[in-house]
């Protein structure tokens, strides 16, 4: 695994160099402002640092290809910092130490109550090569208690137990003789990070207008969901916005998008064939936007599931498209899967996770993740629209379940 930190005077910025250098299947792992130093740092330029990660295997494909001419990054942004190796890490773990602080000092102090007879046994007078063989055992054992604390962690906020095993395994590749406690939580915190990827959120077409699809079962919440996101649009963004609905089972999901789409001021249409939405896309072509509800149903609603897949086959040809599945945080890991074996069959699809306030568990974000490979593009957190949505941050994620405080 290659760390690297980048400054700049934007975070945009700061990951742009990083591309450039190490390619787009970098993980931003931190951000933060740089103190500036000096006599005169008050007229110095605030800049902002960001630390990225990139697998080895990734950074070796990378380095087979021929390197793309690069534009001189224009001052005062710096010199990108070189390599640091797993071995060397220590600024590194000083930004995750920052961010789990609490849970270091938990894991530290269980570790510490269940090694009590160890140590009265390990001050006893021993020839200098016996002691030196029962402190290496000692070592060893901490490394392991420790390691099955983080596991236990992870199980108690739901990870599945083979994606939980699957990332102490590929920690535990990496570790060495007497490596630290530190190292196996940094290595396991950037390993989640990665498992995650990037938040794909959403971009305005190039050309034309960006069509967004909303799918999903009943209840979760795609229609509020679609209401945050025009509220963003309209409001922060100042885009034109259009809202479809497709949801004509549900006399109430079409009054509160219409309801919505009053406050916003914005063009509402229902519609309930393929060549309506068709139709629709066409006479609203010159907008930034258009977001299209659908109708919930169950994952073992046939007619309703084949009515779905029309709408979304549709989209197939479309260059400028995103479908979203919808999913409650609250709903049952096996239910879940069921849930998206139903779309996986459909179409292509992002991931949207509601109801995050509901549950102190966030587990199954991992699980879909893992299980689906697609994207985490949102989350939200609460009624009011439109501010209870968020683009997914891993970083925030992962150190929730390993046990971190918000």
């Amino acid at each position: 695994m290659i760390i690297k930190k980048f400054q700049a005077k934007t975070e945009a910025e700061a990951v742009e160099i990083a591309k450039k250098e190490l390619g787009e299947n970098i993980v931003v792992m931190n951000v933060k402002n740089v103190k500036k130093k000096g006599l005169f740092a008050f007229l110095k330029p605030q800049m902002i640092e960001v630390t990225v990660a990139l697998e080895e295997e990734q950074a070796k494909y990378r380095e087979k290809k021929p390197a793309p001419a690069v534009k001189p990054v224009p001052a005062p942004a710096p010199t990108p910092v070189a390599p640091v190796k797993p071995s060397v890490i220590s600024n590194e773990q000083a930004a995750i130490e920052e961010k789990l602080e609490s849970l270091q000092n938990l894991l530290e102090k269980q570790i510490m109550k269940q090694e009590i007879k160890d140590d009265d046994l390990l001050k006893e007078e021993q020839e200098p090569e016996v002691s030196k063989a029962k402190e290496e055992v000692k070592e060893e054992s901490e490394i392991d208690k420790f390691t099955k604390l983080l596991y236990n962690t992870m199980i108690d906020n739901e990870v599945d137990e083979k994606y939980a095993n699957q990332i102490l395994d590929e920690v535990e590749k990496l570790q060495k003789p007497n490596m630290p406690i530190d190292f196996v939580l940094a290595g396991v915190y950037q390993k989640m990070i990665l498992k995650f990827g990037r938040a794909e959120e959403i971009e305005p077409a190039e050309n034309g207008v960006k069509v967004l699809m909303f799918v999903g079962p009943t209840g979760v919440g795609k229609t509020t969901t679609i209401a945050k996101l025009a509220g963003k649009f309209c409001v922060e963004q100042k885009k034109k916005v259009a809202l479809l609905t497709a949801d004509t089972y549900r006399i109430a999901a079409v009054e509160q998008l219409r309801t919505y789409a009053n406050i916003l001021k914005v063009p509402f249409r229902i519609i309930y064939t393929v060549e309506e939405m068709e139709t629709a896309i066409s006479d609203f072509s010159e907008f930034d936007y258009i977001l299209i509800d659908t109708a919930g149903h169950s994952h073992q609603n046939r007619e309703q599931q084949e009515n779905i897949g029309e709408f979304t086959e549709a989209l197939k040809d479309k260059e400028n498209k995103d479908i979203f599945l919808v999913l409650s945080a609250t709903t049952k890991y096996k239910d879940l899967l069921q849930i998206t074996d139903t779309y996986k069959d459909i179409c292509s699809f992002k991931l949207i996770f509601t109801k995050l306030d509901e549950t102190c568990e966030y587990g199954n974000l991992l699980n879909l993740k893992l299980y689906t490979d697609s994207p985490i593009s949102y989350v939200t957190c609460g009624q009011n629209v439109p501010d209870d949505i968020e683009v997914f941050n891993p970083q925030k994620t992962v150190k929730q379940l390993l046990g971190g405080k918000q």
